[in-house]
């Protein structure tokens, strides 16, 4: 957003240059990116936090300069030769709130016997120069309003209000509204507007509505100033497109208190510029209070956490200077009752307020210490079985990564079949619940880096999932892992394929065992007896190439490629690899006792043995067969090559079997290891396969 210095000095006296004012707002978290224009032209492009609505306005940056350079704040009010001159006729505009929780108050005024016409140079020129288009002075002082103290107002054409009344309410199924960006909008029953009698005449703090805008044909005009639901607002801009400068205040939180004194300055620009009467009173409907706890401020807690610098007659400084209300309270433990102003719904426990004197004190100004801890350092349970994963992963090339705890409803349910948790004040529909999988996260991260030419991508992530079971909340920790296909390809061993066959089929199943190696690597620095593989994957893998892990029974991880309909849906450039491992279910296996065991003293003697089988079986019924022949010589039993095609028929595939036998008694002998690999054959034969010559 743009500031202009100029207009931020009628505020506050200030005796620095623009570039020293910039520089002293950046330290305090008033953050000025960068300058343009010169003299009383200048204008800074300020980054304020989202935060902080009540420094999105010239009066607000001048309230921090007050406090950064101890000077005072003049007053914002209607100066006492530009104030109205109201008549004795009554305002009589009956304002009826149906939505109280939505819209606690609701203040306005009535203007007669005004003209429209251009607005003065000066709040021409000031709006310009903050990108923002003069339109007419009616219009000009809300506008104007709106960047010098951030209070939003509308301004309507009073004769075209029907039935001479406002009701705040929510809007009903298939109404519409014209905005005033000349869009007919379908209105539902979630929507909060401002209607007159007939019909809805403006979205609630979001935009008004056209049928009822000023023209040059608008003579009575009514001023209205309200606080709205901050969610209300966010939900509404969302549905319906809209992101307004009104909407990113309310949004965000506007002042309770200021609905009358903006009221006031429009309506003192518009009688200045286009004359007539202020008529009756303000109109003020309060249906309930927005009033801010007061919050106990204890000295000992500002001395521990920035140190003992700080003294009470500068923390009494800083807090008086940015609108905080002192009552001191308590001898003994020197605490503050601390009453929050009107305008920072932001602050609401003590360390809050803690952060205010930080930032006002100034960073560089307390002393490199750490904060005073009376505790012991103490390890979490699961500290040193995700520092090996992290270890291992790491080792493999994998590079740590986080992303966003929030996703897209569309992902919850592609990716997870939990019950979701919806954000109340969601950023976006594509962040609208909590994450049910790490999946869409890793997803995103790959295809970021692929967008941007970066090919070879290993990633892995620890975290959090969130889901509902049973009406609780519950946050079980998961592991992602995610690979591109030219990464896992870069990795595989020249000349070592297993799968000899020629095509493409015969590259990708290769490159899916590789992925599956890393996979395997991680899970080894857990305990298990027994690790075996099943096709049992989600629908987002691809059917032929991913597999969920067993351990030793137990589900904990699922890996694979992704599916064809997923990478184009998201846009992958090219094909990538994902493992999804549950952390909760290897934590409660515990780390593998690594132990040392001799090298064998005698001969290990191995032997091939060359199948075909059909494609229906695959290599794991093949290790359960053998392996269950209890040969307690048998050290391993793995796959050596696989071929198809040439001789092959089709829906076949040859293998190649390695056993490798050792016994630590002797040396083995010709005629037990033939009577062993009769056993191995037979075992072989029985799932089917035909021994090859």
């Amino acid at each position: 957003m743009k500031i202009s210095p100029q207009w931020v000095r009628e505020f506050v006296d200030l005796t620095v240059d623009d570039h020293r004012l910039a520089e002293d707002l950046t330290g305090v978290g008033i953050a000025v990116e960068g300058t343009s224009g010169t003299g009383s032209d200048t204008v800074f492009e300020m980054e304020i936090g989202t935060n902080r609505p009540d420094a999105m306005n010239h009066y607000g940056v001048a309230r921090e300069a007050a406090a950064v350079y101890d000077v005072p704040l003049k007053q914002l009010s209607v100066a006492s030769g530009q104030r109205p001159v109201k008549t004795s006729q009554e305002s009589s505009f009956p304002i009826a709130v149906e939505e109280p929780q939505l819209c606690p108050r609701f203040s306005a005024r009535v203007v007669r016997g005004t003209k429209i016409k251009v607005s003065p140079a000066k709040i021409a020129h000031r709006l310009q120069l903050l990108d923002q288009r003069p339109i007419s002075n009616a219009v000009d002082a809300t506008n104007y309003v709106l960047w010098e103290m951030g209070k939003p107002t509308h301004v309507f054409d009073m004769d075209l209000l029907e039935g001479g009344r406002l009701i705040i309410r929510k809007a009903r199924e298939g109404e519409k509204l014209k905005t005033l960006d000349g869009v007919e909008r379908k209105l539902t029953s979630e929507d909060l507007v401002v209607a007159d009698a007939k019909r809805p005449v403006g979205l609630a703090g979001v935009m008004g509505g056209f049928d009822t805008m000023i023209t040059d044909k608008t003579r009575n005009i009514l001023i209205e100033s309200a606080w709205w639901d901050p969610v209300t607002v966010r939900k509404t801009s969302r549905r319906h497109g809209l992101h307004t400068d009104a909407s990113h205040r309310f949004e965000r939180g506007a002042d309770f208190e200021s609905t009358i004194l903006s009221c006031d300055l429009v309506a003192a620009l518009i009688l200045e510029s286009g004359g007539g009467e202020l008529v009756g009173d303000a109109i003020d409907v309060v249906s309930r209070k927005i009033d801010q706890a007061p919050v106990v401020l204890r000295l000992s807690e500002v001395q521990r956490i920035l140190g003992g610098n700080l003294d009470a007659g500068e923390i009494f400084r800083i807090l008086k200077k940015l609108g905080f209300g002192l009552i001191p309270e308590g001898q003994a433990d020197a605490q503050i009752r601390v009453h929050i102003p009107s305008w920072r719904l932001d602050v609401e426990r003590e360390i809050d307020v803690i952060e205010e004197i930080a930032r006002l004190h100034g960073y560089d100004k307390f002393e490199n210490t750490l904060p005073a801890y009376s505790g012991a350092v103490v390890e979490l349970p699961n500290a040193a079985m995700d520092a090996s994963l992290r270890t291992r992963a790491l080792a493999l090339g994998y590079n740590e990564a986080v992303s966003l705890t929030f996703i897209s409803h569309a992902d919850a349910e592609r990716f997870s079949s939990a019950s979701v948790l919806e954000l109340e004040n969601p950023l976006s529909e594509e962040a609208s619940v909590m994450r049910t999988s790490m999946a869409p996260g890793m997803l995103d991260m790959l295809a970021w880096n692929l967008n941007r030419d970066s090919e070879n991508v290993r990633l892995f992530e620890m975290g959090r999932v969130y889901e509902m079971r049973g009406g609780e909340r519950v946050e079980p920790a998961r592991a992602c892992l995610g690979a591109t296909n030219t990464a896992v390809k870069s990795s595989l061993p020249v000349g070592g394929a297993l799968d000899v066959s020629k095509g493409e089929p015969a590259a990708a199943a290769e490159a899916f065992r590789g992925f599956k190696g890393d996979v395997e690597n991680l899970l080894a620095a857990f305990a298990y007896r027994d690790l075996s593989f099943d096709r049992e994957t989600a629908e987002y893998f691809h059917p032929g190439r991913s597999a969920r892990v067993l351990m030793d029974g137990a589900v904990v991880a699922q890996f694979g490629q992704i599916a064809e309909s997923v990478k184009a849906e998201r846009k992958l450039r090219q094909d990538v690899f994902l493992a999804e491992l549950d952390l909760e279910r290897l934590h409660a296996r515990g780390l593998r006792t690594v132990r040392f065991a001799p090298l064998g003293k005698y001969p290990a003697v191995e032997r091939d043995f060359s199948f075909v089988f059909g494609d229906d079986v695959e290599f794991e019924a093949m290790r359960r067969a053998v392996m269950g022949l209890g040969l307690g010589v048998l050290r391993s039993f793995a796959p050596v090559e696989i071929f198809r095609g040439g001789s092959i028929a089709p829906g076949k595939y040859s293998i190649l079997l390695r056993a490798r036998l050792q016994s630590d008694e002797g040396t083995l002998r010709d005629e037990q290891i033939a009577q062993w690999s009769s056993q191995i054959v037979a075992a072989l034969q029985g799932l089917g396969g035909v021994q090859r010559a």
